[in-house]
């Protein structure tokens, strides 16, 4: 959300004053992107900055989000980790939450007319990266497991002031248990970004990509799963596009080839990930009210359609869309 948590002037000035060299607060003012943290652009005398307030996560979660991200870019993934505070910290509090601030990014974001196989390609290149260097790391448990999923939608059914989300929530749970049946357990794991959509990309003017954004959902998990999420951020416009998804499939192989496991177990993951977004879509923006104030509004539905897609396709189906052989 972008203002789930207000600050005060105040308490910003409190905060930048951990930060050396961060000059005089100009101003401030809420983000609308986001789902889960509330963010701020943050503009001082010295230049502008992104200010991340964790809602969800401790002040111990928000703390390893910043070594991740001093490690992922340590090892060439394009992404920008907190600034350094006087106590030698990444994070911090404000309003009693962690906190983190960070440079400003410039750059662009892609609308989906505008995505090209070039773009997928990158992005898949990018993803690969992130597996490649976070192949050792000790990543914190995802907090969208089918054990965590099935209680959002024990709230979901429970909404009697939401009927037709409620009406949702048992075919979602059967879709579920169904496909649960179907997922492997010995793909490659590692550390996994959970949640590349178009909005955490930025782009330069020559069509380069500057940064990775929000690694908020950053986890261990499947690799493939990752990818198929990402793949179904960027490739699916009114359907699922081939050229596209193809783009960024040889795209993430040109740094990280998949297994043979990994690409007989990626329609089930792809299921899982339509799934996932649909249910969380469902209790993170559809249920919620406007007590965060101006926001962007997330679609849980798109990602149903999507399930249905890859369900009526199969895996041949998938298969035959993205692999040559």
């Amino acid at each position: 959300m972008a203002t789930l948590t207000r600050i005060s002037e105040d308490q910003l000035r409190v905060f930048l004053d951990e930060y050396s060299e961060l000059g005089n607060l100009v101003g401030f003012a809420g983000i609308p992107e986001g789902s889960v943290n509330s963010n701020y652009r943050v503009e001082t005398s010295a230049g502008a900055y992104f200010l991340r307030v964790y809602e969800e996560q401790a002040f111990e979660g928000a703390r390893n989000e910043g070594i991740t991200l001093l490690h992922l870019s340590a090892h060439g993934v394009p992404c920008e980790a907190p600034l350094l505070r006087n106590d030698g910290e990444r994070t911090g509090h404000i309003a009693g939450k962690p906190a983190a601030l960070f440079a400003w990014c410039a750059g662009g974001m892609r609308c989906q007319a505008s995505v090209s196989t070039a773009d997928t390609a990158q992005v898949g290149a990018a993803l690969a990266r992130i597996h490649v260097a976070g192949s050792a790391m000790a990543g914190r448990t995802g907090r969208f497991g089918p054990a965590e999923l099935r209680l959002r939608l024990d709230r979901i059914a429970a909404a009697a002031d939401h009927p037709t989300l409620a009406a949702e929530a048992e075919p979602l749970r059967q879709a579920l248990d169904a496909n649960e049946a179907r997922r492997r357990s010995d793909l490659p794991k590692g550390l996994v970004h959970g949640d590349l959509f178009r909005d955490n990309v930025l782009w330069d003017e020559k069509g380069t990509i500057v940064t990775l954004l929000d690694f908020e959902s950053a986890c261990s998990g499947a690799f493939v799963f990752d990818l198929a999420v990402t793949v179904l951020s960027w490739c699916v416009g009114d359907a699922l596009s081939p050229e596209l998804a193809r783009a960024m499939v040889s795209g993430y192989e040109s740094v990280r080839p998949l297994t043979a496991e990994e690409r007989e177990g990626l329609h089930a993951e792809a299921c899982f990930a339509s799934l996932r977004f649909a249910i969380t879509r469902i209790t993170d923006f559809a249920m919620r009210g406007d007590e965060a104030g101006p926001r962007t509004i997330k679609d849980y539905r798109r990602f149903i359609l999507r399930y249905q897609s890859l369900t009526a396709m199969g895996p041949d189906g998938l298969s035959r869309m993205l692999f040559k052989n």
